[in-house]
């Protein structure tokens, strides 16, 4: 009696044993994966007026499938189901990582990134909290984009990670498409609570709107980083209301 009771509890221990180790492979896989292979890059308002506001969403993944999907799974207004907006391959960065880019309109900006590849679902939820005003995410920097053009002069704001405590942050502009073009000092404003830095600074000579265009850059750690609009500039006309 005592041999069968001793050879049942090592049987259910051993059962036991096997159901933990495979979770926690899982558990430890799936978390690899979500640091490593999908993060949100940054977020754009492009449009906000009568409350709604519209936001271009940078999406980052760092893996080799063929078949990627990108999805923002969003709350278009609280009380409703939450809908999805896929993703579109926007363009590779310098380091072979893919950028993708959706757009969502909401009354109440909160989102979460849904990636597949390869039969396998990973989710970045901003480590549970969704997403909701983060400019930024992997970006080392980005332009705050406002409706700050007035009376011939213009506020630029960057957002940027605190990478080390010496940086340089300048704003560099044009008002001749690039013929010429002068630069001007952004400086720190505040600290976020996610530790993400504020810089402004405001131009004085932008008088023609129609052709003011500006880039950001910002030095650190003996590196500098662009932030052009991927390339295509920043420029005044934005839809973004008070």
């Amino acid at each position: 009696m005592m041999k069968s009771t001793v050879k049942k509890t090592v049987s259910v221990i051993t059962v036991l044993c096997i159901l933990v180790s495979a979770f926690c492979v899982i558990t430890g896989t799936a978390g690899a994966a979500s640091n490593d292979r999908v993060k949100m890059y940054s977020a754009e308002t492009y449009f906000c007026k009568y409350g709604i506001t519209g936001t271009y969403v940078y999406v980052q993944t760092k893996d080799n499938a063929s078949n990627q999907q990108v999805t923002v799974h969003y709350n278009y207004l609280k009380g409703q189901a939450w809908q999805d907006s896929d993703a579109e391959y926007f363009t590779t960065l310098a380091d072979g990582s893919k950028l993708w880019k959706a757009y969502i309109t909401s009354y109440n900006t909160e989102y979460a990134i849904k990636y597949v590849a390869d039969g396998v679902t990973i989710w970045d939820n901003n480590n549970g909290k969704n997403y909701t005003t983060e400019q930024i995410g992997e970006a080392p920097v980005t332009a705050l984009r406002t409706n700050n053009f007035y009376n011939g002069s213009f506020t630029v704001n960057a957002s940027l990670k605190n990478l080390a405590y010496e940086k340089d942050v300048k704003v560099r502009y044009t008002t001749n498409s690039w013929a010429s073009y002068k630069e001007a000092p952004l400086h720190y404003v505040t600290t976020g609570s996610d530790g993400n830095e504020l810089w402004t600074v405001n131009v004085r000579d932008t008088w023609n709107a129609d052709s003011f265009e500006y880039c950001i850059s910002y030095t650190v750690n003996g590196t500098t980083y662009w932030a052009n609009n991927f390339g295509e500039n920043y420029n005044a006309s934005y839809r973004v209301y008070p």
